[in-house]
C-alpha cells in the first residue's frame, strides 16, 4: 500500500456493537483519523472496503460467520489493499501467527490504551508493523522455546550412527518398516532393530516421539 497522509480512513470490524461504538467515538475525536465505516462480521468486510476505501482496518478475530483471519487474508489479496490492525482479546500463539501470516500489520489486545491504538493505526498506515508489548513477549518466548528444542533435538540426534539417522528421517516422513527397508536396502528385521536401538539411545517411547524429535531438529 502506498503511504497515506492524514486524515487516515479507518474501517472498524467487530461483532460487538458496543465495541464498535466505543472505538468510533474514540477515533473520530482524534486529529488525523476519520472512521469511515463499520462491519459486524468478516463476511461484510469486502463490501465495506469497496464502499469506504479505508486506509486501515481495525479487525476483530472471533466473529460468527467469517473470522478476522479469513477476512484479513481476503483484504490483503486485493489490489492496493488497506493495512490491517488486529484488535482482539485472544492472544494465543496460534492467533498471533495466523494473523501475521494473513498479512496483518499490527496485533493489539483490546485492553490496549486508546493512545496506543491511535499510535498503532498511524504507524501501520506508514508501513511500520507494530505489536503490543505482551504479544511481542509471547513471540519472543515462543522463539526461545523453539530454539531450545532445536538445540536439544540436534544434540540428541548427533549421538546416532549415520544409518540410525537415515532411519530417523524415514520414520519422520511417515514411512512404514517395509518402506524403510526398501528405501535403505535392509531387511525389515534390521529396520525394527534400528528403531529399537534409537528408542533406547534417545530414551523415547514410540515412533511418534522419533518423528517429533526430527521435527524439532528441523529435519522435515
Amino acid at each position: 500500500m502506498a503511504r497515506v497522509s492524514p486524515p487516515l480512513r479507518v474501517l472498524i470490524v467487530d461483532d460487538d456493537a458496543l465495541v464498535r461504538a466505543g472505538l468510533a467515538l474514540m477515533l473520530d475525536g482524534t486529529h488525523g483519523i476519520t472512521v469511515v465505516g463499520e462491519a459486524a462480521d468478516g463476511d461484510q468486510v469486502p463490501a465495506a472496503a469497496d464502499a469506504h476505501a479505508p486506509d486501515v482496518v481495525l479487525m476483530d478475530l472471533r466473529m460468527p460467520r467469517v473470522d478476522g483471519i479469513a477476512a484479513t487474508r481476503a483484504l490483503r489479496r486485493r489490489p492496493d489493499p488497506p493495512e490491517v490492525v488486529v484488535l482482539t482479546t485472544f492472544d494465543s500463539d496460534e492467533n498471533i501467527l495466523l494473523a501475521l501470516r494473513a498479512g496483518a500489520g499490527g496485533f493489539l489486545l483490546k485492553d490496549t490504551p486508546p493512545g496506543e491504538i491511535v499510535h498503532a493505526i498511524t504507524q501501520v498506515a506508514a508501513g511500520e508493523p507494530i505489536l503490543s508489548p505482551r504479544v511481542t513477549r509471547r513471540l519472543m518466548d515462543r522463539a526461545a522455546v523453539q530454539a531450545d528444542a532445536y538445540q536439544k533435538a540436534r544434540a540428541a540426534l548427533a549421538t546416532l550412527s549415520p544409518r540410525e539417522s537415515d532411519v530417523v528421517l524415514a520414520v519422520a516422513k511417515g514411512r512404514a518398516n517395509a518402506e524403510i527397508a526398501a528405501e535403505l536396502y535392509m531387511t525389515v528385521a534390521t529396520v525394527k532393530a534400528h528403531v529399537s536401538h534409537i528408542l533406547t539411545k534417545l530414551d523415547l517411547d514410540n515412533r511418534t516421539q522419533i518423528a517429533l524429535l526430527a521435527h524439532d531438529a528441523d529435519l522435515v
